[in-house]
């Protein structure tokens, strides 16, 4: 049966360019997307530009441009790099369009209408220096749940809990760093309350386990009356009967999933409601962890309210590590999409993301030894190595023309087609990590079936033989590059035009090619290079260059320079200890810093190695570790030290606390 299915990724924001860690989100989308087109359903994949706000109106005013000049110039160079990884959106738009405003006002008039909407004075952040209102998102601070440092005036990326802007503890203006002053402004809100049943109820088989877990924690704590205004100066749409009112930009940025939508149907004359208002179609939104909160609650809230098509499924992906840390300017891992097109094919990526990318909202690592490794050694060696041996013989020694399949060949092809279930149930459940295993295996029995035959030891006795050889292997090769065609598009292009098959679609699986003439082979994909991948991480280096200075530490713990005895050792008090906060600190690349709580021996702040093996330090609130309570306390660069927590490495810069059991309690003896 043919379902209709929109698919939608994050809006990138028109203030910067596209980095590899973006491209985690649209290429996983990309090829999802690619999978539904291919077994025939009605799938479109839109997205847009993000264009609204505080920060794309300054920047704008600091290049001495309009608004609207900056977000066109930057939509330009997002569709380019998109295309250049083969990101193939079937409407890409802008935020900023006439489509956007309708919805947008239509939604907002829906809510108001329903009674859904409040009105209160709130203190709102100005900028004397500036003269200007601050957004949440050009503020930062501490956050007021966590502690975390470096934080945003509306949510932690820490703990990813969301708050008012005046929560925020030591409130800075992000434009110049002064302290922002506090005006009385009114401000309108969504009773987000008024959906708690609702939401509660679309959680349940909506979200990963894991995500529906989070959201139910801030579904049961009490949902927040939403902030949906913002005074002018603001770059974004008036809200209709209101003074120097403008909608919040995470108010029409999900929005511009509906208008980027309405504006493709208008074009090849359909209509928006057969997704959004028809009860048939399927509705996925795909998102990173850090945007839960506004794709899990406001944005159903107002489909709700709106009596529109909520989501099927929020599909959470996790982030992006390099080497096992957040990505760096100054080690050249923040590695943005047009550097990399400069300097790699973008199949390796493609690749190496599906094959690490399952269903799950867990980060994933780029290990650049791994990923030369990996894309040369299954990619290279097994997938494309089975399609060049089989097409390029047959090509070279055999006049381009197929035999009938080796009867010796046979089970091979029906075992690869006969897999087409699982490969395809792998693909619909986003686990694209399992379906990219399979296929491998499928191509190594295809390498082993050729190192068997030995069709280049047939052909000098019998050429026949080695061309049915050849022709079961071309056969595999055909049901391989079907399943393999979502991620990697350019490259089974190729395969099918040696073969001749046109574009391909899932039913081609069952086609076998027997008796007819292939095309010249073409070389199908070069190995990595190191040099080049070098290449690119020293030009990553030098792009950033500026900006890496801020990365710099000093003030590391020292190494121990003397043997210790067993009476030493015995002086060491051991204590257990709750992680009460755990906080990166801003110019610090290995430290985080941790609020311990040992019970009847009270609080302690604690500077700890770790910041390496934990990207989302609040990971480690609530934990019980093991405390040396009784260090002297130590000055560092940060502050001071008042003790050291108990961790242990398994790899180079990969130090993990030790936990302690979870029946201790804070202040109890280690023995």
């Amino acid at each position: 049966m043919t379902r209709r299915i929109l698919v939608t990724s994050a809006l990138p924001y028109a203030n910067g360019s596209i980095h590899i860690g973006h491209l985690v989100e649209y290429l996983f989308t990309d090829i999802w997307v690619r999978y539904l087109k291919l077994r025939g359903h009605d799938a479109h994949y839109f997205c847009a530009d993000d264009t609204h706000g505080t920060p794309v109106m300054i920047r704008a005013m600091k290049e001495g441009i309009e608004p609207e000049k900056l977000i066109d110039r930057m939509r330009e160079e997002h569709v380019r790099d998109f295309t250049g990884f083969g990101i193939a959106f079937d409407n890409y738009y802008s935020t900023h369009s006439p489509e956007n405003q309708k919805w947008s006002e239509y939604i907002y008039h829906q809510l108001k209408d329903k009674g859904h909407l409040t009105r209160r004075d709130v203190e709102q952040f100005f900028c004397p220096e500036d003269k200007l209102y601050l957004p949440d998102r050009l503020i930062r601070g501490v956050c007021p749940r966590c502690g975390a440092t470096d934080q945003y005036g509306d949510s932690c990326e820490v703990c990813h809990s969301t708050y008012e802007a005046h929560e925020l503890i030591d409130p800075r203006c992000s434009i110049c760093g002064s302290a922002p002053e506090r005006k009385t402004t009114e401000h309108i809100y969504v009773k987000l309350s008024d959906f708690t049943d609702k939401l509660a109820e679309w959680t349940r088989g909506n979200l990963q386990p894991d995500v529906a877990n989070y959201v139910n924690n801030w579904i049961e704590g009490g949902l927040h009356d939403w902030d949906i205004s913002r005074d002018a100066p603001y770059f974004g749409f008036p809200i209709p009967d209101e003074q120097d009112k403008f909608f919040y930009v995470w108010l029409d940025a999900p929005i511009g999933y509906i208008a980027s939508s309405d504006n493709w149907c208008v074009k090849v004359g359909r209509s928006a409601d057969e997704f959004w208002r028809d009860s048939e179609a399927e509705i996925y939104n795909v998102i990173g962890k850090d945007i839960m909160y506004f794709h899990t609650l406001f944005w159903p809230a107002m489909l709700h309210a709106a009596e529109l098509n909520l989501p099927r499924t929020v599909h959470v992906h996790g982030f992006l590590n390099v080497e096992g840390k957040k990505m760096s300017k100054s080690r050249g891992t923040f590695i943005n999409a047009r550097t990399y097109l400069d300097h790699l094919d973008p199949q390796y990526l493609r690749y190496y993301y599906a094959a690490k990318l399952s269903n799950k909202a867990e980060d994933i690592d780029l290990a650049f030894e791994d990923f030369v490794n990996r894309v040369n050694a299954e990619l290279v060696n097994k997938i494309v190595n089975l399609f060049s041996r089989a097409l390029k013989f047959v090509g070279t020694r055999l006049d381009g023309k197929l035999g009938s399949i080796a009867v010796d060949g046979r089970a091979m092809i029906d075992e690869a087609s006969g897999a087409s279930d699982e490969i395809g149930e792998a693909y619909e459940r986003r686990d694209l990590a399992a379906a990219v295993f399979r296929i491998g295996q499928l191509a190594e029995a295809g390498n082993q079936y050729l190192q068997t035959a030995e069709p280049w030891k047939a052909i000098k006795d019998d050429p026949e033989r080695a061309r049915d050889i050849c022709t079961a292997a071309a056969n595999l090769s055909l049901v391989l590059a079907v399943y393999l065609k979502p991620v990697l598009p350019e490259l089974v292009g190729k395969v099918e035009s040696i073969l001749g098959v046109g574009d391909t679609t899932w039913d081609h699986l069952g086609m076998r090619l027997e008796g007819v003439q292939i095309n010249d082979f073409e070389r199908l994909i070069e190995r990595v290079d190191r040099k080049k991948l070098d290449a690119l991480i020293e030009a990553s280096k030098a792009e950033h260059a500026a900006d890496a200075a801020n990365e710099e530490e000093s003030g590391d713990f020292e190494p121990l320079a003397a043997e210790c005895t067993i009476d030493d050792f015995a002086k060491v008090d051991l204590r257990v200890a709750r992680v009460e906060t755990a906080e990166e600190i801003e110019g610090a690349k290995k430290l985080l810093k941790l609020t311990l709580d040992l019970g009847p021996l009270g609080q302690r702040f604690v500077f700890a190695g770790i910041r390496g093996s934990y990207p989302d330090p609040g990971w480690l609130v609530g934990k019980k570790v093991i405390c040396a309570a009784n260090f002297k306390p130590r000055k560092m660069r940060f502050g001071i030290s008042h003790g050291m927590v108990c961790a242990s490495s398994y790899e180079e810069e990969r130090v993990r606390v030790i936990l302690a059991d979870e029946q201790a309690e804070p202040g109890d003896r280690v023995s």
